[in-house]
């Protein structure tokens, strides 16, 4: 296994496991399997385990595997505080303490601040003292490192990344979402900061792996290096120096093996100028079936509206490259869920966008499909529902 290091030069295993994806058992996880597969990938080197609260029963599996095997002092813990759900300061230290119980532990190695899209969301937390509060819990112990999980565009991550000292931050980052979400721009400003980069998705969800066109499937087949969907994309993240963890779901000891072996062979900066391309290729043929040519150059922002352009094609497209829930899954937490509306519908046509555009894209037209794909009647609703949640004033 590879390490590479943290903010203050702790050896954390470039592959991470993600615990979201614990195999269940009609409605609770299969311990004796998820325990089988964790000791599997600890035994292999594997030293960073990531959960959160809202993943169902996988704080207290994890909890549960660690304290009997005894290896809490031998590992990093990784979880998040729901700031989705606080409204007020009180909450923060219950939550916290409930997470603190499930883990079976006193402390927590990294703590993120859970599925941030905007700054809003921060300056929320910041105005119920959080700053204080972390202060706090790092001066305790109970706290050993603190960061923020991202949904989002990349200048709101970089206002974020620029608001306050973090320990290390996490972001969905793969070979088709190089230039969307935090983004390579966004890696990059963390990694100049010197502040460890997470990464989660880096398969899409196994999307990469399972939901290939066919024409990508017998290319990779038919490559010389011989690997795996899932070892290309692995391996172009590893490649990258900037990259300090990548978290996978692993919920087979295959998959476990797999992906320790992958671990503890690359290199960054391995990958030659063919190999690169030959990416290229499948991300292109992956994208064959895309609505809108947008590359995510974003030569066509800002929008004098405030219409995220590049971010609601990219969406529209994955309706159509992945499935129509995923699509709307991540146009709900990119777009819809910005504190200033993004949305197709502010659109007034001026046109300054497609004037900047290298792909002659017809924006304007291209954006009424995608807003009419993306946000159907009943789709409204929700997020109506969900921004009056999400941005309701908090109370001390």
């Amino acid at each position: 296994m590879h390490y590479r290091k943290d903010k203050y030069g702790r050896d954390l295993s470039i592959l991470g496991y993600g615990c979201m994806r614990f195999t269940r058992n009609g409605g609770s996880i299969d311990l004796p399997k998820a325990e089988k597969e964790l000791m599997k990938a600890y035994e292999s080197g594997v030293n960073y385990f990531d959960t959160a609260y809202i993943y169902s029963g996988s704080e207290d599996a994890l909890g549960r595997i660690v304290e009997k095997n005894g290896i809490r002092d031998k590992i990093n813990i990784a979880t998040k505080l729901p700031q989705y759900l606080i409204t007020g300061k009180s909450a923060i230290d219950r939550y916290f303490n409930e997470q603190l119980s499930r883990l079976r532990t006193d402390y927590v190695d990294y703590y993120l601040m859970h599925m941030l899209t905007d700054i809003a969301m921060w300056e929320k937390l910041k105005a119920l003292g959080i700053e204080d509060w972390i202060k706090e819990k790092k001066a305790s112990g109970q706290i050993r490192s603190l960061g923020f999980s991202y949904h989002g565009n990349t200048e709101n991550f970089i206002k974020i990344l620029d608001d306050y000292d973090w320990d290390f931050c996490q972001i969905q980052y793969n070979y088709l979402d190089e230039m969307t979400q935090a983004g390579r721009e966004g890696l990059h400003a963390a990694a100049k900061k010197g502040i460890p980069v997470i990464i989660m998705e880096p398969l899409r969800g196994g999307k990469l792996v399972n939901m290939l066109p066919k024409h990508a499937y017998e290319m990779i087949s038919a490559n010389e290096r011989g690997w795996s969907p899932a070892e290309w994309g692995l391996r172009w993240l590893y490649n990258q120096p900037e990259v300090t963890v990548v978290l996978s779901g692993m919920n087979s000891e295959e998959m476990v093996e797999e992906n320790c072996r992958i671990a503890s062979e690359v290199e960054p900066g391995e990958l030659q100028d063919k190999d690169l391309a030959f990416i290229d290729e499948i991300r292109q043929e992956i994208r064959s079936k895309e609505k809108v040519g947008c590359t995510g150059c974003r030569y066509c922002m800002p929008c004098p509206q405030g219409v995220d352009i590049p971010a609601t094609f990219r969406c529209y497209n994955a309706m159509y490259t992945e499935s129509k829930a995923d699509g709307r899954k991540q146009f709900f937490q990119t777009v819809a869920l910005t504190k200033e509306p993004a949305f197709a519908s502010q659109c007034i046509e001026c046109g300054k966008c497609e004037k900047h555009c290298p792909q002659s894209i017809p924006i304007r037209e291209k954006l009424k499909e995608a807003d009419k794909a993306l946000r159907p009647f009943h789709y409204k609703i929700t997020i109506g529902v969900a921004r009056k949640f999400m941005f309701r004033k908090a109370s001390k």
